[in-house]
């Protein structure tokens, strides 16, 4: 990976950071995207209360900084290649629910690991999805946003580090930017 890779990885956290800010300055009413039910058999840091909530009570949540993960360096090992930079910060700088955003081209969540369980379940999900793009013969891609209107969803290109709208299971749709932190930028939180 080039040293601009690196440097659009620094810039990753902060940018989560800032759109979590963003969000929680959106109106009260706009606020439904901060607030989850309790469950306590779904533990996270990111669960805001004075009192332990009951389970099912709406409950507040923030970001919080996740501590050193080996997460992507299980999945490398298992698919025999060097992770992107840039898919390795966005999931490994914080716990937190999944984030509401716009564009351009309309409504999507960017997908989070709430708690360490729930990085696991992502590590399979993207394991699953690059065997099976390795099996179709594609280019290596791994998912971090969802689309809302449609079933697509946006990936990073492993190789390049662009990202891209995919529909599962076929070739990359089109590019949507050159990196992930220049996709950022063209977020606001919803």
């Amino acid at each position: 990976m080039t040293s601009s890779s690196s440097q659009h990885t620094q810039s990753i956290a902060t940018f989560l950071e800032q759109f979590f800010a963003q969000l929680q300055k959106l109106p009260r009413e706009d606020t439904s995207a901060l607030t989850i039910e309790y469950d306590p058999l779904w533990p996270s840091e990111c669960y805001v209360y004075d009192d332990t909530p009951k389970e099912g009570d709406l409950c507040h949540w923030k970001i919080v900084k996740q501590d050193q993960q080996d997460m992507f360096d299980r999945l490398s090992d298992a698919l025999d290649t060097q992770i992107h930079p840039d898919i390795i910060e966005f999931y490994t700088s914080y716990w937190s629910n999944h984030l509401p955003a716009t564009t351009t081209d309309g409504d999507l969540e960017l997908i989070q690991a709430w708690n360490q369980e729930d990085m696991e379940r992502l590590r399979a999900n993207l394991l699953g999805q690059a065997l099976d793009k390795r099996k179709r013969k594609l280019a290596l891609s791994f998912f971090f946003a969802v689309t809302t209107s449609e079933d697509g969803m946006l990936c990073i290109d492993n190789s390049t580090g662009e990202v891209w709208y995919e529909i599962p299971g076929k070739k990359p749709v089109r590019k949507i930017a050159a990196s992930l932190s220049d996709f950022l930028q063209t977020l606001t939180p919803r």
